[in-house]
């Protein structure tokens, strides 16, 4: 480990530290090598149905501690984003993560935050957001995932949704998360490193490990959570491929 090319390691959380309640086996240790020989940490996450606070809670509770700041969620960047481009938004977001946007003004909407608001995407709502954004409101979508597991189901993540007002409505999404360039470059100066410094290891062959190769950070795919056989084929690029999280060592 002395001698990795990196300066820092970007984790993906859900399906490669744990998955639903249960801890994939070896991920401490595997956090716990990268911060002993000095390599800087952050945890790029869409999960759209928890607070940072939250996340952080969970983390710990499965051995894995983390300092302030160090996660970064899709929710905050879209929170900073409303706020520095002096938006009033409409959140179709998850009611446990409401309380992210409570200090921004929310009257006369000029803008529409889509995340997985579970059964909230319904047609009433998704028919507002169009309605919105057709009328001129900003479309922000909290990551562009197509779909996530919970427990042993894929379900369908906030993309296609995203890509359906973005259709009806002709107008593009500002996409606050994975597979954004915009995210990758916030995690990236955070932590003060160049692209070719950074590792990332997701279970999302396209918005972890792809789009991070487009800005020019290294990719590594598990083979949990999410990861479908023949994933290591539907990219373009050559990244790192291990079993689980508990190989990082051998990639670094």
């Amino acid at each position: 480990m002395e001698n990795s090319a990196y300066r820092a390691v970007f984790f993906d959380i859900s399906g490669v530290l744990y998955q639903g309640g249960e801890l994939i086996a070896g991920a401490p240790e595997a956090v716990s090598t990268v911060r002993d020989a000095g390599l800087a940490v952050r945890f790029l996450t869409n999960t759209s149905r928890k607070t940072c606070a939250q996340i952080r809670a969970d983390l710990a509770a499965f051995g894995i501690e983390t300092a302030e700041g160090e996660v970064i969620t899709a929710p905050s960047a879209a929170h900073d984003y409303l706020r520095d481009h002096g938006l009033r938004p409409w959140c179709l977001v998850h009611p446990n993560i409401a309380s992210e946007f409570a200090d921004l003004d929310q009257d006369y909407p000029n803008a529409v935050v889509l995340g997985d608001a579970a059964d909230g995407l319904n047609y009433d709502n998704l028919n507002r957001a169009f309605r919105l954004c057709h009328g001129g409101a900003t479309l922000l979508g909290i990551g562009a995932n197509r779909f996530f597991r919970e427990g042993d189901t894929l379900l369908l993540d906030a993309g296609p949704f995203i890509k359906a007002i973005e259709y009806a409505a002709s107008v593009e999404a500002v996409i606050l998360g994975k597979p954004s360039a915009v995210f990758f470059r916030q995690g990236l100066e955070d932590v003060g490193c160049s692209p070719g410094e950074v590792l990332m290891v997701g279970d999302d062959v396209f918005g972890d490990v792809e789009g991070a190769m487009k800005v020019g950070l290294a990719g590594c795919l598990v083979r949990s959570g999410k990861y479908q056989p023949g994933d290591e084929d539907r990219v373009a690029g050559e990244f790192a491929c291990i079993e689980s999280v508990a190989d990082l060592e051998s990639v670094l």
